[in-house]
């Protein structure tokens, strides 16, 4: 997963944002996966299990060539500061919604994106700043609720 934000990493290590980081663990994820560190992450009262990505060659890695995320609900991108954010899908493989959230962990727009394989691609623009970009298979965010908020602890 691609995209063009202005500060692509984060101030605070991604695990602080979140509740119970957990381990790291490659036995049950696919090969793309097994250098993320793995959180639980508290969303309107639905908790998740994702893959974080923290750093801008995490980010620019994301969720591209995986075709199991191995039990995670999805990968959580954490980036300096709020900004527009743009994703796009080239070379991901599975479609995927993505929920974008402010500093605060508000909500501030999702949407479905479909896989690319070659470009030009479309590209999902957040619709406002955020901080937090949530992507999980298609279909997921629908457990979220309408309006989520990310409870950043």
């Amino acid at each position: 997963m691609l995209f063009a934000v202005v500060g692509c990493s984060s101030e605070d290590p991604p695990s602080a944002i979140l509740s119970r980081p957990s381990p790291a663990s490659t036995a049950t994820t696919t090969l793309p996966l097994a250098e993320f560190e793995r959180s639980t992450l508290p969303i309107g009262g639905v908790v998740l299990e994702v893959a974080l990505a923290g750093t801008p060659e995490l980010h620019a890695q994301g969720l591209m060539g995986v075709t199991d995320l191995g039990g995670l609900d999805g990968m959580l991108f954490v980036f300096d500061k709020e900004a527009d954010l743009t994703f796009w899908m080239f070379n991901t493989l599975i479609p995927l919604d993505i929920v974008f959230f402010d500093s605060q962990g508000g909500f501030v727009s999702s949407t479905r994106m479909e896989p690319c394989p070659a470009k030009p691609c479309p590209t999902y623009p957040s619709g406002a700043p955020a901080r937090y970009a949530l992507e999980m298979p298609a279909g997921g965010a629908a457990r979220l609720g309408d309006r989520p908020q990310l409870e950043i602890g």
